[in-house]
């Protein structure tokens, strides 16, 4: 097991890599596209790798994937019953992908209260009950779709738990882009066979997350550019800005800026006409476009801007606790690169890990600030709240 505090944080796993390799500093950092000097912080820890592009430049420079420098370490933080859990989700995943489900066929009225149920939990933040539920339930739906009774119906469950639901569930616990990728496999079949817009959607929006993830930037424009959902309706409203700010993101980490201010624009235009909405649990309305525009300008680095966008916002309007941890996450990266705010974005921090432990523990991205900022803490209340998270991720205090 991968137990030396040298490799619970990406930048001192890519310093081993890059040793592994026999590779310099100057090679890497030039063929990065970054400074020598800067790719040297980000290995001691002075600096955080928390930039999608910069994560997948550096991956593409050692000639590995982007989830080598971002997995969990072993043993992972928050663990508990956690990895279990994905250990059971991935068998029935398998279990399904391969026509073999073993679950119990059940009345579409009684699986749509147990998909409808999950899908509150994740979005409260309940993620152990979610975990607990979601193999049964997977299995369960494949075999009542086997069965071929209301099928478009199970179709469109099928969607929505495997994109909404089991693959937002595996990217908060941190689960490999391989697994995540199966449940949105899952969802695209049921897309597929229901041959219906929406749905099709749908999927593509998970897929599209699955693919930023594994830094596939060009595959992920093109899925996302080959659908086209209808507005005639509130939730298909919804649906569509969602589409538009995951391309929004997409675009940013793949540095095209105008069209990252195209896509932001016609979610807004969109935000405006349905108001704030919670259709297929998305969240989607004027306060989601604005926290995805605080994530495209963070990953374009305008940390102060980023600060600006949060401090007018009211994260509480947002229906999902999920996403009002991200707001803080956010906002406490961004806070961490200003200076004279390392206090303010530790408590920041701290609020988004109040909402959701796992969101922040388990998150690369947060877990390289906390390593930055423990480098600069001092010996105050700030430094102990910080010292306490980065202990409850996993990381050498």
């Amino acid at each position: 097991m991968d137990v030396d505090d040298d490799a619970r944080t990406i930048g001192a796993r890519l310093r081993r890599i890059r040793n592994s390799r026999g590779k310099s500093l100057e090679v890497i950092a030039g063929l990065a596209g970054i400074s020598r000097a800067s790719l040297s912080r980000i290995e001691r820890g002075e600096r955080a790798l928390d930039s999608r592009s910069e994560t997948v430049a550096l991956a593409n420079a050692l000639q590995i994937s982007p989830t080598d420098l971002t997995r969990l370490p072993v043993p992972a933080p928050g663990n508990g019953d956690t990895d279990a859990a994905v250990g059971a989700v991935r068998q029935a995943l398998s279990a399904v992908s391969r026509n073999r489900s073993g679950g119990q066929v059940l009345p579409i009225d009684a699986l749509r209260i147990r998909v409808r149920d999950l899908l509150d939990a994740l979005r409260q933040c309940r993620l152990a009950e979610v975990g607990a539920q979601l193999p049964a339930l997977t299995r369960d739906l494949h075999a009542s779709i086997a069965a071929g009774r209301d099928v478009a119906q199970l179709l469109d469950l099928a969607v929505v738990l495997h994109t909404q639901g089991s693959h937002s569930w595996l990217r908060v616990m941190g689960a490999g882009v391989d697994l995540r990728s199966l449940a949105v496999l899952m969802a695209r079949q049921a897309a597929e066979n229901r041959d219906e817009p929406t749905m099709r959607g749908l999927a593509v929006f998970g897929d599209g997350l699955v693919m930023l993830a594994a830094g596939d930037f060009e595959l992920a424009r093109d899925e996302l550019d080959s659908v086209t959902v209808p507005t005639n309706t509130s939730e298909s409203m919804q649906l569509a800005g969602m589409l538009a700010l995951c391309r929004s993101l997409v675009a940013s980490v793949d540095k095209r800026p105008a069209d990252v201010d195209a896509a932001l624009d016609y979610a807004s235009e969109l935000a405006q006409r349905t108001g704030e909405g919670n259709a297929y649990w998305l969240g989607f309305g004027p306060t989601n476009v604005a926290l995805w525009r605080m994530t495209d300008v963070l990953e374009g680095g305008d940390h102060e801007r980023v600060v600006t966008i949060a401090e007018r916002l009211n994260p509480r309007v947002h229906p999902n606790r999920s996403r009002q941890a991200a707001y803080w996450i956010d906002y406490g990266r961004a806070l961490a690169r200003l200076r004279g705010r390392q206090d303010d974005a530790v408590m920041a921090l701290r609020r988004g890990e109040t909402l959701s432990p796992l969101h922040t523990q388990r998150n690369p991205f947060v877990r390289e600030v906390l390593a930055e900022l423990l480098v600069r803490a001092r010996r105050d209340a700030a430094g102990r709240e910080l010292r306490g998270m980065a202990y409850r991720a996993g990381l050498p205090v």
